[in-house]
């Protein structure tokens, strides 16, 4: 069963959310039928590629909000990924624009890797305070999680992924996604934002237990008699 997220690197609640589906998936008895499947979505597409504002000035700035504000919502937000084990330092990190990021993620997901890259992404933004706008640092990343050295530019230069990365945003779009993080289980459950994990194992429960009704073998009654086999046996 699939299990699709949007999101985007900058979204401190995309990283939160990822971490409560693990634990979620942790306890989920069948994990190994789950296929996740990241989905690129930005939520301020004019972002310049070089900083030229830290995380708080940013949501003074362009979000409107005063000095007290800031500091209050970015507390709570650290506090909250600390209960899930992150360690968020807003104060170190580089507001850039997230596109060659998300071109990154969709080169990753044609080598089995999205979710590593997902994962490498969110740290280096939210912990380390590394440029994800900046090619050589991306191209970085991505070895550390072993995409192909050779390869890895084919993700800022073949227009393929700047394609999908498109594809994606218009997708979200269409089944009225508006913010990140968004959880699609099934094509059918939708969780929008960052859920406790006892919600998405309820979510995982649900829609597991439908998709294999909906993907099982049916089952026949037998009644045998007399037959011959492909081998030439009749009996």
């Amino acid at each position: 069963m699939k299990i699709e997220i949007w999101s985007d690197v900058l979204c401190p609640f995309c990283y939160i959310g990822k971490r409560n589906l693990e634990t979620a998936l942790a306890e989920f008895a069948d994990k190994d039928q789950i296929e996740i499947e990241w989905k690129s979505f930005q939520l301020d597409p004019h972002l310049p590629e070089v900083a030229t504002e830290d995380y708080k000035s940013y949501l003074k700035e362009r979000k409107g909000m005063d000095a007290n504000q800031v500091e209050d919502m970015l507390a709570r937000v650290t506090e909250m990924a600390a209960q899930v084990g992150l360690d968020y330092r807003f104060d170190q990190a580089v507001m850039v624009s997230s596109q060659k990021a998300h071109r990154l993620i969709q080169f990753a997901k044609t080598k089995g890797l999205g979710d590593q890259i997902e994962e490498r992404l969110f740290k280096a933004f939210f912990t380390e305070g590394q440029d994800i706008a900046n090619t050589e640092t991306l191209t970085q990343l991505g070895m550390e999680i072993g995409l192909p050295a050779d390869e890895i530019q084919t993700a800022f230069t073949d227009d393929q992924y700047a394609l999908s990365v498109s594809q994606d945003i218009q997708e979200a779009q269409s089944i009225g996604v508006t913010g990140v993080p968004f959880f699609v289980f099934n094509r059918k459950y939708g969780a929008s934002g960052a859920q406790p994990a006892s919600v998405f194992l309820e979510t995982l429960n649900k829609s597991y237990t439908e998709w294999q009704e909906a993907n099982s073998e049916p089952k026949l009654h037998m009644t045998s008699g007399n037959s011959c086999d492909i081998d030439g046996n009749c009996n």
